[in-house]
C-alpha cells in the first residue's frame, strides 16, 4: 500500500513513545535481559476479589449480552451515587455514557463537540494521546505552557488570551498524567468561570496522597467528565470507562455509540458496580502502598540530581527534569533502557514543556523500584 493511499486524518497522529519504549523493553526481555518497568502507567496490583467475584456471578447469571447503549442502569446509578457521595454533585444517570475505556469516550466527545478547525486548549505537558483525539476529530490543539516550579498549574490568565469563538473547550486533567500534580481549587474555579466548555479527565481521582481532588462539576455544569475503572481499581484490562455528558449532547453521543461500539462489555459493567460499592478497602490498601513508593522514589531521584519542583501528590507518576543528563528525552530514555535496563518515558511524549524531562511510574513493586533506582544511580554516576 502506497503512503499516498492512507487517509490524511491519520497524518497528524504521532507515535505513542511510551509504547515504543515498552515494545523495545519486551524485545530485550525475550533475549534474556532483566528490565525494570517504570515507564508504563498500569497498576501492578491484581483486580480486587470482590470485582472478579461480581464478574463471575454475572457470567453465571447469563449477563453476557448487549446492554443498553448508555450502559446498564445499575452502573449508571452507582456512578451517580459516587459523584454525590464524593463531590456533593447531582448527576442524572441518563447523562452517563458507559464506554469501553476512556479512549472511546474521548473519540465520541470530540467527534460531537468539534467542527473542523475548532480549537481545544490543553496544558503543556499533557497526556500524550489527547492531541491525537482532537486532531482525528478535525480540531486543533492550543497548548498553554506550564512549569514545574508552580506544580504545572494551568493559569487562567494565559488561557483567557487564547479564547475565541472557535475555541470550544478547555481540557484539564487533575491529578495529572504525566506530572502527578493537582490543579488548585482557585485555578479550577477561575477556569470554570471563563465560560468555555470544560473537559475534565478525572481518571486518577481517588489516587491522591495529600489534599483532595475536586471534580469540575463542583464548579460548573458546562463540563464533560471522563472517568473509569482502570487506574483506581486496577482494572486496565477490563476496558471500562464512562463519560458524564451535558444534557444537550447526550442523544447525539448515544447514537454515535450505538453505531460505532453498540455497548460496553456487559460483564465488566457488573464488575464495575462491585468496584464502586465494595472495593473501598482494597483501594485504601493500594493507595497506602502507592504513597510509600512515591515517597521513596522522590527521595532517590532527588538524591541523584533530578529536579522535580512542586511535590507531585496524585496519580502514580513523577515528571523529573533530566537536563543534567541530556536535553533529548527520547534518546535519553532509550539509552537508559539499553544501558541500565530500566524502562522510563521520555518527556517529549507529553509536550514541548516536558522535553528534557523523564516520567517515572511507581506502579511497580517497591522491590523493583529499589532495583530500578539502584541501576539508575549507576547510570547517573557514569554519564552525568
Amino acid at each position: 500500500m502506497s503512503e499516498a493511499s492512507i487517509a490524511e486524518r491519520c497524518s497528524g497522529i504521532k507515535p505513542f513513545y511510551v509504547m515504543e519504549i515498552l515494545e523495545r523493553a519486551k524485545e530485550m526481555e525475550k533475549s534474556g535481559r532483566d528490565i525494570i518497568h517504570l515507564e508504563i502507567g498500569e497498576p501492578d496490583f491484581d483486580t480486587p476479589e470482590c470485582v472478579k467475584k461480581a464478574a463471575h456471578e454475572a457470567m453465571q447469571k447469563g449477563c453476557t449480552h448487549y446492554t443498553h447503549s448508555l450502559g446498564i442502569p445499575e452502573l449508571r446509578q452507582a456512578i451517580s451515587r459516587h459523584y454525590q457521595n464524593n463531590y456533593s454533585v447531582q448527576v442524572d444517570p441518563d447523562r452517563i455514557l458507559v464506554t469501553s475505556g476512556t479512549s472511546p469516550a474521548m473519540l465520541l466527545l470530540f467527534s460531537t463537540l468539534l467542527h473542523p478547525g475548532d480549537g481545544v486548549i490543553l496544558p503543556d505537558p499533557h497526556y500524550a494521546c489527547y492531541p491525537s483525539f482532537i486532531c482525528f476529530a478535525g480540531g486543533r490543539q492550543i497548548k498553554i505552557p506550564t512549569s514545574r516550579e508552580d506544580g504545572f498549574q494551568l493559569h487562567p490568565d494565559k488561557v483567557r488570551k487564547h479564547l475565541s469563538r472557535d475555541v470550544k473547550a478547555i481540557f484539564i486533567n487533575s491529578p495529572s498524567n504525566p506530572t502527578g500534580n493537582l490543579l488548585s481549587d482557585q485555578v479550577l474555579q477561575e477556569l470554570a468561570g471563563l465560560g468555555s466548555w470544560m473537559v475534565s479527565d478525572e481518571i486518577y481521582h481517588g489516587l491522591v496522597y495529600k489534599g483532595r481532588e475536586r471534580s469540575i462539576l463542583e464548579f460548573t455544569d458546562r463540563a464533560f467528565v471522563l472517568n473509569g475503572f482502570s487506574k483506581l481499581y486496577a482494572m486496565t484490562g477490563w476496558r471500562l470507562g464512562y463519560l458524564i455528558v451535558p444534557e444537550p449532547f447526550v442523544r447525539t453521543m448515544q447514537v454515535l455509540h450505538q453505531n460505532f461500539f453498540i455497548s460496553a462489555n456487559s460483564v465488566a459493567q457488573w464488575a464495575a458496580v462491585a468496584a464502586l460499592e465494595k472495593a473501598g478497602p482494597d483501594v485504601s490498601r493500594m493507595k497506602e502502598v502507592y504513597n510509600q513508593r512515591r515517597k521513596y522514589m522522590l527521595k532517590r531521584l532527588g538524591d541523584m540530581g533530578f529536579s522535580i519542583g512542586a511535590e507531585p501528590t496524585g496519580a502514580f507518576y513523577i515528571l523529573a527534569d533530566a537536563g543534567f543528563l541530556s536535553g533529548n528525552s527520547y534518546e535519553l530514555a532509550f539509552d537508559i533502557l539499553e544501558k541500565a535496563g530500566v524502562g522510563v518515558t521520555p518527556g517529549i511524549d507529553f509536550g514541548d514543556c516536558a522535553e528534557g524531562h523523564i516520567r517515572f511510574s511507581y506502579a511497580n513493586s517497591l522491590e523493583n523500584i529499589e532495583k530500578g533506582m539502584d541501576r539508575l544511580q549507576k547510570y547517573v554516576n557514569l554519564y552525568a
